[in-house]
């Protein structure tokens, strides 16, 4: 009983595995256990679907969902390879369940013709994940760039003065207006329009209570005429969340949150930016 366990030992170990056939001097070797491959494929099957599954999804980019329809039907190849590898296993477990020498070699089943190249598997085993690895930075590049790109009305209002040239509301001469102004009664809560960090709250003489983001990715955005900041320097924040309320301070004509978006160091319209909601 002892030699069978240890038999039984062998096979669920990382050892090499010789099954000597009834009538043949053949043996059936494999390098490292069947069930240690078995449990390796299916965890990364399972994995790579789910993450397929979830770029299908959540992705718009036509391009990129054929690639995971490509790296699907690789994975379902693999899923091919996995059941041929369970049934293998299973009839190693069923022959060495049995209690002598003789039993296994008796009801041991050497009709099995194909063959496991070890070495090629794993050298696919090594691409298969180096190609989840690379969907994976892929998503994470995306992510970032949209959680820093502004998206949506920082605050609820109407826009009272576009992005460009316009005449000055105080000196009645051109002048140009580097963001939009949004009209709100004071009090109403200013929304960051993207994740970021604060890198400036506080009052300037023309501005009022000010604050700037730096969301990554080169973009920054900047609130103006405040009246009250409620966010310090160093601060993250998240899309949405409040970060001042709406006044008059500064050179003003009445209550409004003067919004700019900066992207790449450039100044530039908020107008493709303000569909959507912050």
């Amino acid at each position: 009983m002892s030699k069978m366990y240890r038999i039984f030992k062998r096979a669920t170990t990382p050892v090499s595995i010789m099954v000597i056939p009834h009538g043949t001097p053949k043996p059936l070797r494999l390098k490292i256990p069947v069930i240690g491959i078995l449990l390796s494929l299916l965890l990364l099957g399972a994995g790579a679907v789910q993450i397929c599954g979830l770029v299908m999804d959540g992705l718009k980019y036509p391009f990129l969902a054929e690639r995971v329809e490509y790296y699907d039907q690789q994975f379902s190849q693999w899923n091919s390879t996995v059941t041929a590898i369970r049934e293998v296993e299973s009839d190693f477990r069923q022959a060495f369940s049995l209690k002598s020498r003789d039993q296994i070699l008796e009801n041991v089943d050497t009709s099995y013709t194909g063959s496991i190249d070890i070495q090629a598997l794993m050298k696919e085993l090594q691409r298969t994940v180096e190609t989840v690895d690379e969907i994976k930075d892929y998503l994470r590049i995306q992510k970032d760039i949209y959680l820093a790109t502004p998206k949506g009305f920082p605050v609820e209002g109407r826009i009272t003065s576009r992005y460009g040239r316009r005449e000055d509301p105080f000196t009645g001469a051109k002048s140009f207006h580097s963001g939009v102004d949004i009209s709100a009664s004071p009090g109403t809560p200013i929304r960051a329009t993207a994740d970021g960090i604060v890198i400036h709250s506080g009052r300037t003489q023309y501005s009022g209570y000010l604050v700037v983001l730096e969301h990554g990715c080169g973009f920054k955005t900047i609130y103006a005429h405040n009246k009250k900041n409620l966010v310090k320097v160093g601060q993250t924040v998240k899309r949405g969340e409040v970060i001042a309320y709406v006044g008059s301070t500064g050179k003003a004509t009445g209550p409004h949150v003067h919004y700019e978006v900066w992207e790449k160091g450039k100044n530039v319209n908020p107008k493709r930016y303000l569909k959507g909601r912050s």
